[in-house]
């Protein structure tokens, strides 16, 4: 085993929710191997053609990385490690934090036609396929954004990408609706934490009121302009909002876990064109640090 390669106790757990076979073309050759080269690209970034040949066929590595995100595999995986940790009480419910964080996109990662192609073997969308690939230009140039609700164990529940110049407060309702975690012993799966904490660039009518409506407490600070506005309004404006300091300081534990995928190369500079690859790496490294 060389450095970042999976451990034999990781492997044990990793091993149960790949795929086992192909169809017409025979069962898949060693996971172990292939899988740590993916693992090898995820942590350094280098081209798919510049694995080191210990890991076999650099396309073999490339393809199975492509289908499985293509497929939603890797989405799959996650799902299955995080209920294995949630049997075992390793998910903090109690504070789920979202924050978000920009990326640097490669320029070999633009050029994605806008129709995507076909991808081998599927029926349907790849699953993150996004018209807009997920790539935009904001301050820092040419970009895409990472939106992720993270747990007291700074390990990711759930992440949306978007491009960019995109805002903060019109994704938290939609990566709060991605918190899945399914219930081995049988059941609806996990979606609600007990408390949301988030800066106040989320701060908004419409995302406190989804909370109120899934009965979901809030830390969410109110920033200067929309407090004048309240009290501008008067009786009409509403009452104050509460604000918890000594939660709010958790609200860290979303920026470490933003740190801790951005470890990852391959998450801190996007090189790949499509989406759907892209989200795809992104939950390769989710599924590390879930296995950790």
């Amino acid at each position: 085993m060389d450095r970042g390669d999976s451990t034999d106790a990781e492997w044990v757990r990793l091993s149960p929710h790949l795929p086992q076979s192909v169809g017409r073309g025979g069962r898949w050759k060693c996971h172990r191997t292939v899988v740590n080269g993916i693992f090898f690209r995820l942590r350094t970034g280098v081209p798919w053609r510049d694995l080191p040949t210990r890991f076999g066929s650099w396309k073999t590595v490339h393809d199975r990385h492509r289908r499985w995100s293509a497929g939603g595999t890797w989405e799959r995986v996650l799902r299955a490690v995080q209920a294995d940790a949630d049997r075992a009480g390793r998910i903090d419910w109690s504070v789920v934090s979202v924050d978000s964080t920009t990326c640097r996109a490669h320029f070999h990662a633009a050029g994605a036609r806008r129709v995507p192609a076909r991808v081998p073997g599927l029926r349907r969308r790849p699953t993150g396929h996004r018209s807009d690939e997920g790539l935009g230009r904001s301050r820092g140039g040419f970009s895409s954004k990472i939106h992720v609700a993270s747990e007291g164990g700074c390990r990711p529940l759930a992440f949306v990408i978007t491009p960019g110049q995109w805002g903060d407060a019109p994704q938290m309702i939609e990566v709060l609706d991605r918190v899945r975690v399914p219930r081995l012993s049988g059941g609806r799966p996990r979606t609600r934490p007990e408390r949301v904490c988030a800066d106040r660039a989320y701060s908004s009518r419409r995302n406190r009121r989804y909370l109120r409506r899934r009965q979901i407490k809030h830390t969410i600070p109110e920033p200067a302009n929309q407090k004048a506005g309240r009290r501008r309004r008067g009786s009409a404006g509403g009452r104050p909002v509460g604000f918890d300091r000594q939660v709010y300081r958790r609200r860290n534990e979303a920026e470490r876990t933003v740190l801790a995928l951005k470890c990852f190369r391959a998450v801190a500079t996007r090189y790949d064109k499509r989406a759907y690859v892209f989200h795809g790496t992104i939950a390769l490294a989710a599924i590390r640090l879930w296995l950790r």
